[in-house]
């Protein structure tokens, strides 16, 4: 299999081992040394995956992924792979589906062995949150999730209703400063120019 291709199933493997609850075959997609970085979790590879073990996916959730673009750079790489999270839940009351829009950043390295994941950072963009049952409706408080960031507000509403206080400082599209210094981390630890540059023609 040549690097790519390893590369590939390297992240795929691990989105498939967290929707499934195959917990061994993601524990064995990440580096001894790494960490991963969501909207409940900031911490290693090995604790996200124990952690995740006491919070598998609930039935009609998961993660649709696309396509991973890899920059690849001697035994050094960065992968971007598009996606949404499906997650069933429970907002005020009412059953319904929340979809988030993301991109997910990895880090990746092959040493002595196997290429593995060093980090695990998720981008967001959008969401949106509609009843699972049709003529339901969701009585959401307007003011408050209106304090919410755009690129996860839905998530964030949903975070706090159930108790929990969601996060300020994910990456995301509303963002746009913070991240390009992200991008331009990702691309100084490959080792290569940010690719933002275009060059005039002549």
């Amino acid at each position: 299999m040549d690097d790519i291709s390893e590369i590939t199933q390297l992240v795929l493997r691990e989105r498939q081992g967290r929707d499934r609850g195959w917990w061994a075959q993601e524990l064995a997609c990440f580096a001894e040394v790494s960490r991963v970085r969501v909207s409940w979790f900031d911490g290693s590879g090995r604790d996200f995956v124990l952690q995740s073990m006491g919070h598998p996916s609930p039935p009609g959730s998961g993660h649709r992924m696309a396509a991973p673009v890899i920059q690849l750079h001697g035994s050094r790489a960065i992968v971007e792979v598009g996606g949404v999270i499906e997650i069933r839940t429970t907002v005020a009351g009412t059953l319904a589906d929340h979809v988030a829009h993301i991109r997910m950043a990895y880090r990746v390295e092959k040493t002595d062995g196997p290429w593995l994941v060093r980090s695990l950072d998720c981008i967001y963009q959008f969401d949106t949150l509609t009843p699972v049952y049709p003529g339901a409706t969701i009585e959401i408080d307007q003011e408050r999730i209106a304090s919410y960031r755009e690129s996860y507000r839905f998530l964030a509403y949903a975070q706090a209703s159930a108790g929990r206080a969601p996060r300020d400082d994910l990456y995301g599209d509303d963002r746009p400063e913070e991240l390009h210094q992200f991008y331009a981390e990702l691309f100084d630890w490959l080792g290569v120019p940010l690719p933002t540059e275009v060059q005039a023609a002549g």
